[in-house]
């Protein structure tokens, strides 16, 4: 199938053509701007120093992606996932933590009504 035809940037007066919504250059500031002005300041503070290195070893331990291992399919691993959120009183726990390739990630929250706050 055809791909759609490049189109312009959306960051003001920028002329890069991409298949985004903003060219390489531009998408890595758009999140950083996200990550200081528009990301909850509670986030952060739940998701520092010491998550990084819990979800690390983690997901070295658990390559797979647990939910299509259970189906007979072999996916990398590329997310830690709470089973019970860390604002509805879940922790870092281990018997909390689910290792996710990204469809399965998204589809949970989905389901759960998570994105983009559907609730």
């Amino acid at each position: 199938m055809p791909r759609k035809p490049k189109r312009p940037c959306s960051w003001p007066g920028c002329p890069n053509l991409t298949e985004g919504r903003f060219c390489e250059e531009h998408q890595k500031e758009e999140n950083r701007c996200y990550e200081k002005y528009g990301r909850d300041p509670a986030v952060r503070r739940r998701y520092g120093r010491a998550w990084k290195r819990i979800r690390d070893k983690y997901a070295s331990e658990h390559p797979l992606c647990e939910q299509c291992l259970k189906e007979g399919r072999y996916v990398k691993t590329e997310e830690i996932h709470h089973k019970l959120p860390l604002s509805q009183g879940g922790t870092h726990e281990r018997s909390n933590l689910i290792a996710l390739c990204r469809s399965c990630h998204a589809k949970i929250h989905a389901e759960n009504g998570d994105r983009w706050h559907n609730r």
